[in-house]
C-alpha cells in the first residue's frame, strides 16, 4: 500500500511540474502549434529513456525506476493531451499541422528515449 501512495504521490508531483511547465510556454507561445505539450512530452520521454538505461545497468533499483517512470512521468508526461490536439487541429481544417504533428509526437520522442538510453548508458 506504501508504494501505490508513493506513486501517486510522485505523480501528482509531476501533474503540477506538468501544469507549471504547460502554463509557462503557454503565456509566451500563442501560435496554434502545440508547443506546451509537445516539450512536455519529448522532456518526458528523454528523462524516461536515461531511467530506463539507468535502471538496466543497475545504477537505480526497481522502486526508485518506477517512482519516476511509473510516478512522476506518467504524471508529466500527457499523450491523450496531444491525441486530443491532433483532433482539434485537424477539425479545424488544420490537417498538414495536423499531420505534422502526429508526425513529430510519435517519431521526435522515440528519438528523445534512444538519446536518454544512450545519455544514461554513458560510463557502461
Amino acid at each position: 500500500m506504501g508504494e501505490l501512495l508513493l506513486v501517486c504521490m510522485c505523480g501528482g508531483l509531476g501533474a503540477v511540474a506538468r501544469f507549471v511547465l504547460n502554463t509557462s510556454i503557454q503565456r509566451w507561445w500563442n501560435r496554434v502549434f502545440p508547443l506546451s505539450t509537445f516539450v512536455i512530452n519529448i522532456t518526458a520521454a528523454f528523462f524516461a529513456g536515461i531511467a530506463a538505461a539507468a535502471y538496466y545497468y543497475q545504477t537505480v533499483g526497481y522502486f526508485t525506476y518506477l517512482l519516476f517512470v511509473a510516478g512522476f512521468l506518467g504524471g508529466f508526461s500527457t499523450f491523450s493531451t496531444a491525441i486530443n490536439e491532433m483532433v482539434s487541429l485537424a477539425k479545424g481544417k488544420r490537417i498538414l499541422m495536423a499531420s505534422g504533428y502526429f508526425a513529430v509526437t510519435v517519431i521526435i520522442p522515440f528519438l528523445m528515449v534512444v538519446l536518454g538510453w544512450w545519455v544514461g548508458a554513458m560510463g557502461h
